[in-house]
């Protein structure tokens, strides 16, 4: 196996494993998100605002991974 192959892998492997635990994250919190609206509709500025700062906290990892992904690319 070359360098620049195993670079490649290496790549792929880190944004790909880094992003599987934020997308399933972003997908429970909207699922739970919507349920609770469903239960209790006049909190619905609470529930919203808990959501997308859940959601930013999801997605920082998933930005920490392509930064990890881009370092492996470009060294």
């Amino acid at each position: 196996m070359s360098p620049e192959s195993a670079q490649t892998i290496g790549t792929a492997l880190a944004i790909g494993l880094g992003a599987i635990g934020p997308a399933i994250g972003i997908g429970m919190i909207g699922s739970k998100a919507v349920e609770a609206l469903g239960r209790n509709p006049e909190a619905e500025s609470s529930i919203t605002t808990n959501m997308i700062l859940a959601i930013a906290f999801a997605e920082a990892v998933a930005i920490y991974a392509l930064v990890i992904a881009l370092i492996i690319k470009f060294t």
